[in-house]
């Protein structure tokens, strides 16, 4: 097993605090949101145990989540960042493209940021990551800084949600229909 600094961990123990708070809110019928696996063609394969030894990736991925919120289709994904500044190179193409076709279906696409060195986590909309995406295509920066985040969708823990992102969902569908 690989240590904490690898890469192959990177985003383990946000994705750990999110799955425990989409299994709250399963138990509580406030959502049903699920971890999508990235899909791996084996290669190699332990004929005792029956264990993968050697894969590789099939396919691109789409987004870490996906699933439904009180009858809203939700999808996003869960990014971790050491620093203050976000590289949107950890936000891949294929990504911005399923999120955008996700909101022109009516659905709500974000990703949960968690800054690890200040402990916050935020909600941000897609139309925001989109923003800064927009930006770098046409030549500017290549990522966004903590001080340009929009800091009105922080993600705090309630009633034993660790990552209680429901209120900055809530938040966001009002800021839509304003």
């Amino acid at each position: 097993m690989g240590t904490w600094k690898t890469r192959g961990l990177r985003g383990s123990t946000l994705e750990e605090l999110i799955n425990q708070s989409n299994e709250k809110y399963r138990a509580n019928h406030l959502g049903l949101i699920q971890k999508i696996p990235t899909p791996i063609k084996p290669i190699e394969m332990d004929k005792g145990t029956g264990h993968i030894t050697l894969a590789y990736f099939d396919q691109k991925s789409t987004v870490d989540y996906i699933g439904v919120v009180q009858g809203i289709p939700v999808c996003f994904d869960a990014k971790e960042c050491g620093v203050d500044t976000f590289p949107l190179q950890n936000i891949h193409p294929h990504q911005i493209e399923f999120m955008r076709d996700f909101e022109a279906q009516d659905g709500i696409a974000f990703i949960i940021l968690f800054y690890t060195a200040r402990n916050e986590f935020y909600y941000i909309p897609f139309r925001e990551i989109l923003r800064y995406w927009n930006r770098k295509e046409e030549g500017g920066r290549k990522s966004f800084t903590y001080e340009e985040l929009d800091k009105s969708f922080p993600i705090q823990s309630h009633s034993g949600v660790m990552v209680h992102y429901l209120e900055a969902i809530r938040k966001d569908l009002e800021g839509r229909d304003a």
